[in-house]
């Protein structure tokens, strides 16, 4: 047997001669003698200190170890949980094993921010009348300055009207000659920049929509995908009393709304839909306290 070992060992392409041969068996021989004895005491040592280990962890598996899951479990009850409805998204790292929880419906407030804030509040509906003394408003405001006009055919005529600062209420009167004509009133809620009442006429309403997101598209940030989309012009406007004909040709149209904020009236007389006829307007659009 130690023959076989030392053959083993050594090399069999490397030469040796007789005198290292018998000095090499010696050697092995009581290397072996010396290697058992070794082997016998080193086994019972490693057992002794084993089975004290194995006594030292039982002793403090109870207070000490964790389970991963355990563990996992002890690590959450850090972390403060949303309540209420909405999904929860739980991110852990790889390196760290530090677990982040989010909320999804934290995410879609965030998302949706901008668009509730360009939402508008709802506008309360205006107050209206009729009057029947048609000669004596015609004949008034045929000598006021600018406050007779002619919407011809296929035209939409933008009478834009801002808050003023003295203000609580707009008002408006109206006529025509001989026919009727549509009209509308409107909110963009702006910053008033000046209290001058102005006068925008276009061939259409698509047409206005057209002009109106080309002013919007100005002032738009740089990289907004939805720059000068309707969609945005919408949400800037609010309805107050949606276009359609009114009998003018036969009483004068009367009404007032209350301030809902700073902005300006969009007061619209819609002759689109005529495409012969153009209607002759008188109108009085004041503001009282």
């Amino acid at each position: 047997e130690n023959e076989d070992s030392t053959q083993k060992t050594e090399p069999a392409d490397q030469p040796v001669d007789s005198l290292e041969s018998t000095t090499l068996q010696c050697r092995s021989q009581i290397g072996s003698l010396v290697s058992v004895g070794a082997a016998q005491d080193l086994k019972e040592e490693d057992d002794t200190l084993e089975d004290q280990e194995v006594d030292e962890l039982e002793d403090k598996l109870p207070d000490q170890i964790h389970s991963p899951k355990e563990e996992a479990v002890v690590r959450m009850t850090k972390y403060h949980i949303p309540q209420g409805a909405g999904d929860i998204v739980m991110i852990q790292s790889d390196h760290t094993g530090a677990v982040d929880i989010l909320s999804a419906e934290l995410e879609t407030a965030d998302l949706l921010g901008e668009q509730r804030k360009a939402q508008p509040p709802p506008l309360a509906p205006p107050t209206t009348w009729t009057a029947g003394k048609m000669k004596e408003f015609k004949a008034k405001m045929g000598k006021e300055k600018n406050s007779r006009m002619v919407v011809k055919r296929g035209e939409v005529m933008t009478v834009r009207v801002p808050t003023h600062p003295d203000g609580k209420r707009v008002c408006w009167e109206f006529a025509t000659d001989d026919y009727d004509i549509g009209f509308g009133v409107y909110f963009d809620w702006t910053t008033v920049t000046s209290t001058a009442i102005t006068v925008q006429v276009s061939e259409s309403s698509d047409e206005e929509d057209e002009e109106e997101e080309e002013e919007i598209e100005g002032l738009a940030p740089v990289g907004d995908v939805e720059r000068g989309s309707k969609s945005y012009l919408r949400n800037r406007y609010g309805e107050i009393m949606p276009v359609y004909r009114r009998d003018s040709h036969r009483e004068v149209q009367a009404g007032s709304h209350d301030y809902p904020g700073e902005g300006i009236y969009l007061l619209k007389f819609d002759n689109s839909y005529s495409l012969l006829r153009n209607k002759t307007l008188f109108f009085h659009i004041y503001y009282t306290s």
